[in-house]
């Protein structure tokens, strides 16, 4: 029996860990959380920081994987390469997984190879902004070099919103450093990828929704793209040249790319699946390719099936309520009625506060939902947030 090594026991790795035990393989998880909710569906629990690079491999060793994972999660993706590399199994190197996780040096190696980005500017430290602000041409965007989910993301008009924008982005990163970049506009959408042996099967484009300035944060997913298909084109090269650029061989990548008045631009990549369901959920849902399967294969050394088996609408809607504690969730079940809703999910609950979506982590709950096509998908899925009545109480 197959070993499968996941990195990661939270709601965001339950999708491939009951899907590993689904295909009869022997999972073993590494979490720092002694009470993750991924725990109880594995067969060995080891517990130590998913970003613990020398405690995964350790662990892994212990283990005997012949394969290691995770899923939509970014920092935890260098102890992932550290551990395949020392154990000579598949699995990004731990260059790339610094390039896919490091959005300073992934922006160098896109430009250095030609891909197409926005101009940028890197500061180390807050005070260091004085250092590049003749340099900067307004509005731009700042973000951490080493942070996801919207975490930390603000827009700047101004030399004196820069300082406050790029103090907050700090304030929201690991190391300190801050990424200022063009404010690029226009459509935005993800792309779904797998590489197998070298070879960019892209799945699927997403088109995106989000909250808009100052932060960004995702509020909706929609498969298939309907942008013109010259622009998806577009899209596509873009999205396998960045893939190419930071190295990616083996395993899934989650492409997020802005659709600019001069053409598409990059705006960051992951060398994982997607997060907010798209690859777990949505992919399967419009083309019927098993992307968590494909990802679990690859890993393991088995040839993924990439081939789609129909073309249908999917579709994502996250809920946006008052601020204030919450004091009642009701309608769920008239939601769950509507035609096309596939799942409906809280992550919060009555008694719990609602403070206002600053990165994704904010949001409450979600509805997916399919159709023939985007448009009816996206319809069902608002439709099911509609119906969902969430009363809140301010302070």
């Amino acid at each position: 029996m197959k070993r499968l090594f996941i990195i990661g026991a939270s709601i965001l790795q339950l999708p491939a860990i009951k899907k590993a035990k689904e295909l009869g393989y022997y999972v073993g998880v590494a979490d720092y959380n002694s009470k993750a909710v991924g725990i109880a569906y594995a067969d060995e629990y080891f517990n130590v920081s998913t970003n613990d690079q020398e405690g995964i491999y350790e662990a892994a060793k212990a283990f005997g994987a012949d394969g290691i994972m995770t899923l939509a999660t970014d920092m935890p993706m260098r102890s992932v390469a550290y551990a395949c590399e020392r154990l000579g199994l598949i699995g990004v190197t731990y260059d790339t997984a610094v390039k896919a996780t490091d959005k300073a040096e992934m922006i160098r190696v896109f430009e250095a190879e030609g891909v197409a980005c926005p101009w940028y500017q890197v500061v180390s430290k807050p005070a260091d902004v004085f250092d590049i602000a003749h340099k900067i041409t307004y509005p731009c965007i700042t973000k951490p070099t080493d942070s996801s989910g919207s975490r930390g993301i603000m827009l700047a008009y101004n030399p004196e919103e820069l300082v406050t924008a790029v103090a907050y982005s700090a304030e929201n990163g690991r190391g300190g450093e801050v990424i200022v970049e063009e404010y690029m506009q226009g459509p935005e959408v993800s792309v779904e990828v797998i590489v197998w042996q070298g070879e960019v099967h892209i799945l699927q484009i997403t088109d995106k929704l989000t909250t808009g300035a100052p932060r960004f944060v995702e509020m909706g997913h929609t498969q298939p793209s309907r942008l013109s298909p010259d622009t998806q084109e577009k899209i596509k090269d873009l999205a396998g040249r960045a893939v190419k650029a930071v190295g990616i061989e083996n395993g899934p990548a989650h492409v997020e790319i802005m659709v600019t008045e001069s053409g598409p631009k990059m705006v960051e990549l992951g060398a994982r699946m997607g997060g907010d369901c798209i690859t777990t959920h949505l992919v399967p849902l419009s083309t019927g390719v098993d992307m968590i399967k494909a990802t679990i294969d690859i890993c393991l050394g088995q040839t993924p099936d990439l081939n789609p088996k129909w073309n249908r609408g999917s579709a994502i809607r996250y809920l946006e309520v008052p601020c204030g504690f919450i004091t009642a969730i009701e309608n769920v079940d008239a939601a769950k009625e509507v035609p096309g809703v596939q799942e409906i999910a809280f992550t919060a609950k009555v008694g719990d506060y609602a403070g206002g979506i600053y990165s994704s982590a904010d949001r409450i709950g979600f509805v997916i939902a399919d159709g023939k096509d985007a448009d009816e998908a996206e319809q069902a899925s608002e439709a099911g947030v509609t119906a969902i009545h969430v009363t809140t109480q301010a302070i």
